[in-house]
């Protein structure tokens, strides 16, 4: 159309002419995308402020002092999204007070490549955005704060790696509007490591939430993401709200656990868990299953319920666990592996939990429930080299040697397949093992299920995540 309109207007004219009309109608023509090279913060904030779908828009290498935020409200498109960059991926580097801010009504905005080393608080995704995207940053910010919050829709944070934070608040603190999280996000692929050990509450490496948007469902993805080092406080990955699914996931030589802590609807499944203190559930209705433990202490912590939200609780309350799923989990040699524990003074317990088809092989007692602990349903678990079965009721478990050996990633899984492991009836909800392999019948009890399907998950290493990763 362009060309077709040039030639209309350019019968009489000369070369000259043509080509500068040509010139003026590139620069122009709304939605032309194109490539710029900016050398200052103010530059950047210029082209983005201009910015259409399909452009591109490179910071040349160096250190840059900010002392304003670096405002993005542009929109791309899902075919041409507007692409906010580093030159060299880890080598523009932004210091100062002012961080990268997506506001309303941005979308299809990626932000990819820079060092954000700027003052905490300041990265943000907010409300009324939609579909942009963090991806392959390195986030070290300094002072008390989040390095990155997300308060919109739909948006994703993919292969960065966030470290180096010795000061309250979080790596990613997830929020949302009124009483209702952020929904539809996509965390993946990122790397946390080194968050030093803080006094008080608030250093959580990623906190899903709060307790006011805790009954609000997200139906987010949080996946193949790697913790290690992170002894912030007690709680490591801090899910408040409800439907958030948290899969693939390793966590290794933490002091904090991954817990459930308000919110009910939440699945956990094909985790590693590492010399950590696992995982801690609270709240209603999830389904833990295909986790694998190993060297933890404890490896799965039941919450003792402090109140009942569903009778009139707070929000904030420890509310009691009820009817959860855990089943098919693998625990070697940890020093505790399920346990309930005493609250002061006396706590509720959890009600309808179902412990089914886990293998426990080494550590103490395979279950130590001290609490009111209402209908349990206990079937088909394995143990070997416990102490003891401790809290499992006679009929709830069997001892045998399920010849568990280390395979090439340092995890243990099944040697073979072993019919002394089979589990009788379906089970709907379980449908992958710890590898991302598709479950087929005769299910095998553990996190491993023999299967000749593409291995799609595994524990994680740092050059698998991160802005470095391939």
């Amino acid at each position: 159309m362009t060309l077709t309109i040039i030639k209309q207007r350019t019968k009489n004219t000369t070369k000259g002419c043509v080509l500068a009309l040509f010139l003026s109608l590139i620069s122009s023509v709304a939605g032309f995308a194109t490539t710029i090279t900016v050398a200052s913060l103010p530059e950047l904030q210029k082209a983005i402020d201009k910015a259409v779908a399909g452009d591109v828009i490179l910071l040349k290498d160096g250190v840059y002092t900010s002392t304003d935020n670096i405002v993005v409200k542009c929109n791309g498109t899902a075919a041409k999204p507007i692409i906010i960059a580093a030159q060299t991926i880890g080598a523009a580097e932004i210091t100062g007070t002012g961080g990268i801010v997506i506001q309303k009504p941005a979308t299809y905005i990626i932000v990819k490549g820079f060092k954000l080393s700027n003052t905490a608080n300041k990265n943000e995704i907010s409300a009324g955005s939609s579909f942009c995207q963090f991806t392959r940053n390195i986030f070290e910010c300094t002072g008390e704060g989040n390095y990155l919050s997300i308060v919109g829709n739909d948006h994703q944070v993919d292969y960065n790696t966030f470290q180096n934070k010795n000061s309250l608040g979080k790596f990613i603190g997830v929020r949302g509007t009124g009483k209702q999280i952020a929904e539809r996000l996509w965390i993946h692929h990122n790397y946390f490591h080194n968050f030093s050990e803080q006094t008080g509450n608030g250093a959580e490496a990623v906190q899903f939430g709060l307790s006011g948007f805790s009954l609000s469902s997200s139906n987010s993805i949080f996946e193949y993401n790697l913790f290690e080092n992170c002894n912030g406080e007690a709680e490591l990955l801090s899910v408040k709200s409800s439907a958030v699914t948290v899969r693939y996931n390793t966590v290794r030589d933490c002091k904090a656990h991954i817990t459930l802590r308000h919110g009910n609807f939440n699945k956990v499944y094909g985790n590693y868990f590492i010399n950590t203190p696992g995982l801690r559930i609270f709240g209603d209705d999830h389904v833990i299953y295909s986790n694998y433990f190993e060297n933890c202490n404890p490896a799965i912590n039941i919450g003792n319920g402090g109140a009942e939200v569903a009778d009139g609780a707070p929000l904030t309350s420890h509310d009691r666990p009820d009817r959860v799923l855990i089943a098919f989990n693998t625990l070697v040699n940890n020093k505790k592996n399920i346990v309930l524990n005493p609250r002061t003074p006396i706590g509720l317990g959890a009600i309808d939990i179902t412990i089914a088809n886990n293998l426990i092989q080494g550590g103490n007692e395979a279950a130590l429930i001290n609490g009111p602990f209402v209908n349990p349903k206990w079937e088909g678990n394995v143990i070997y080299k416990v102490k003891g079965a401790g809290s499992i009721p006679e009929g709830g478990y069997k001892t045998m040697d399920p010849k568990l050996v280390l395979n090439a990633t340092g995890t243990y899984h099944l040697e073979g397949a072993n019919p002394g492991l089979n589990v009788a009836g379906a089970y709907p909800l379980i449908n992958v093992d710890m590898d991302g392999q598709g479950r087929k019948q005769p299910l095998q009890v553990g996190a491993d299920q023999i299967s000749k399907d593409p291995v799609v998950a595994r524990i994680l290493t740092p050059e698998l995540v991160g802005y470095k990763a391939k």
